[in-house]
């Protein structure tokens, strides 16, 4: 990612960051209201989920510079991700509902580039997630 990008990013998170609980709470409300089926994937009490999400999005959001600090992890939860019943198709999801919750919470402060900057920071993140998706069952098939 280039260094405008990554200001534009840090930036609009450090907005944001004061509201993270509030935007979670958004975020699962609303994907949760759009996409019913996603509710079996979670727990009945969404405290936890919510608290590992925006500890997730607060380590993204603090070494956009530096991504190989995030890359283990998000392999990693990736692969847990897949024991929850996730499909590469939930990522696009999750990525739209985070940005759409995000740009409603901004208001005037939002930008259509903002739009494009999180789409790809978010693309970013999936990849890495969904590498270790595919490990995790690469793994399961070879020991069946």
């Amino acid at each position: 990612m280039d260094h405008e990008r990554i200001e534009r990013l840090e930036n609009s998170f450090k907005l944001l960051a004061p509201r993270g609980p509030e935007l979670v709470d958004r975020f699962f409300a609303h994907l949760l209201a759009k996409h019913s089926g996603l509710r079996l994937m979670f727990p009945s009490d969404l405290s936890g989920p919510k608290r590992k999400f925006l500890a997730s999005m607060v380590l993204v959001a603090q070494n956009l510079r530096t991504p190989e600090q995030f890359r283990e992890p998000l392999f990693e939860m990736g692969a847990r991700h897949v024991n929850y019943g996730a499909q590469p198709e939930h990522y696009p999801i999750v990525r739209d509902t985070l940005i759409g919750v995000m740009k409603d919470m901004s208001g005037p402060a939002w930008s259509e580039q903002l739009s494009a900057d999180w789409k790809a920071a978010l693309d970013q993140v999936a990849s890495v997630m969904l590498e270790g998706h595919r490990a995790s069952l690469a793994s399961i098939e070879f020991m069946s």
